[in-house]
């Protein structure tokens, strides 16, 4: 008897605490606050508050219109009022409720086939099993077998385990006295991280003579798959650690785009940057957002002509080195003053100037990296188009040693013609990387060390005219 007995308990269904407690569900209606802070890399933390009716004991929530990208072991359920919440288990529904999933889902189950008789018009229903759904639907009626749909499939109920949208479900106890079917109001905070939403900076200068006003946008993309409606919004500049992980790919789709006018204000932040928008904003699903970050007028720039030499050439004899040489475009300015001076996240700068009739023209782009406060700015705009210039060895020699041997002594020559077809004048920068232990025999304009490896000349060229630069040089290596 005791083995009997035994036995039935074993072959019972198990009841899981889980299936006892009725779900109660929460969506974006009940909100009381959100706020998202985007991270550098794909990266998001979600703070929401809602108003939730629980019991006593245990509850199962449903925590509806999350991100579709939840990382569920960052999440974390609190209590604002004080309560203790005891959480027992938790789910993330992400299998949605789509026609093909039901079909996945009903194999083994009946289903009825709704058919129309092609001659009256009529529709006639037929019972049969759903044998399998996976490149194609194979059900089993009464006296045989067909593939494909032959009509409209009606079904009984949806599984309990698909969703119409990704569901955090929570099953937690509090310490609260209230009966489950009396209720009462707790404000529950969940926090957690998610994919699926990032930012980047973009920047717009406008270059006058020697200034430029430039201001700064930030671009939000949300690929989460979810909505964020009227929330906080703050952004972290700078490389948090993470440890990296299997993820699932997220499609691209088409996004809208949305323009808002508002200005965000700047702190420290650990080791990194802070930004806040100063009011609450809507991150619509599969949307791009831009907000102002900054805007700065008249801020003094340097535009540099620079060409940069290598040094392995220096090592062996040759003869032409580049011809028709065109010196990099560079802008330098100083993320200092009272209109700027503020840290720059990374991102582009798109460069603008005002041709005769007044009309801006795009006249180049750069990346920058993070920029705190008082660092400089450069951005490589392009090629110079008159400024030209030919450079050539013009003597080399072995004074001891081989050419491929350590202890080698070599003396060379160089010449480098710079001209300028521009109605003013200019200054070139050349700039030449010197290998081994060097030494500047000779040379027809005074240079600047840049570094233990690198040497610098400012080269005036006239108007319409040209200048010719020349240096010796010996390299022991």
């Amino acid at each position: 008897m005791k083995l009997l007995a035994l036995a039935a308990f074993i072959a019972l269904p198990a009841i899981s605490t889980a299936q006892a407690v009725e779900e109660h569900r929460t969506s974006s209606a009940d909100q009381a606050a959100l706020a998202v802070t985007i991270y550098n890399g794909d990266l998001a933390l979600i703070k929401d508050v809602r108003r939730v009716k629980l019991g006593g004991g245990e509850n199962m929530l449903a925590w509806r219109d999350v991100s579709a990208h939840l990382q569920p072991e960052t999440a974390l359920l609190r209590s604002l009022d004080g309560h203790k919440l005891a959480l027992l288990e938790q789910n993330f529904d992400f299998d949605l409720l789509t026609p093909k999933k039901l079909l996945e889902k009903s194999v083994g189950d009946t289903v009825r086939v709704i058919r129309t008789q092609a001659v009256t018009g009529v529709e006639y229903a037929e019972q049969a099993s759903v044998l399998a759904a996976n490149d194609g639907v194979v059900l089993r009626f009464a006296d045989r077998v067909e593939t494909g749909i032959p009509g409209r499939i009606v079904f009984s109920g949806v599984p309990a385990d698909l969703r119409d949208q990704p569901t955090l479900s929570m099953l937690f106890k509090t310490d609260a006295t209230v009966p489950h079917q009396a209720g009462t109001e707790h404000a529950l905070e969940l926090s957690y991280l998610t994919s699926g939403l990032s930012w980047k900076a973009d920047y717009v200068a406008e270059l006058s003579e020697d200034s430029i006003d430039l201001n700064g946008w930030v671009t939000l993309t949300n690929d989460s798959g979810t909505t964020y409606p009227n929330a906080r919004l703050q952004l972290v500049a700078g490389e948090v650690n993470r440890v990296q992980a299997e993820r699932r790919a997220v499609p691209m789709m088409m996004k809208a785009m949305a323009n808002v006018a508002a200005q965000m204000q700047e702190e420290n932040l650990f080791e990194y940057h802070l930004y806040t928008l100063d009011r609450n904003t809507t991150l619509g699903n599969q949307q791009t957002k831009q907000v102002a970050l900054l805007s700065a007028q008249k801020i003094p720039v340097e535009k540099e002509y620079r060409l940069q030499g290598g040094d392995a050439y220096y090592l062996t004899q040759a003869g032409d080195l580049g011809r028709k040489l065109k010196p990099e475009v560079l802008l330098e300015f100083a993320n200092q003053g009272d209109s700027l001076g503020m840290p720059l996240p990374r991102g582009v700068v798109r460069v603008y100037k005002r041709d005769a009739a007044g009309r801006a023209q795009f006249i180049g782009e750069d990346r920058i990296d993070h920029t705190p406060r008082g660092e400089s700015v450069r951005l490589k705009l392009g090629e110079a188009f008159d400024i030209t210039a030919d450079k050539s060895q013009t003597d080399f020699q072995k004074l001891a040693g081989a050419y491929n041997n350590r202890g080698g002594v070599l003396e060379s020559g160089y010449q480098m013609k710079i001209r300028n077809a521009k109605r003013e004048n200019v200054v070139v920068t050349v700039v030449e990387n010197l290998p081994g232990e060097w030494q500047i025999l000779q040379e027809s304009l005074a240079h600047k060390p840049v570094s233990a490896g690198s040497v610098v000349w400012k080269v005036p060229v006239p108007a319409e005219g040209k200048t010719v630069l020349a240096w010796r040089v010996r390299v022991k290596y």
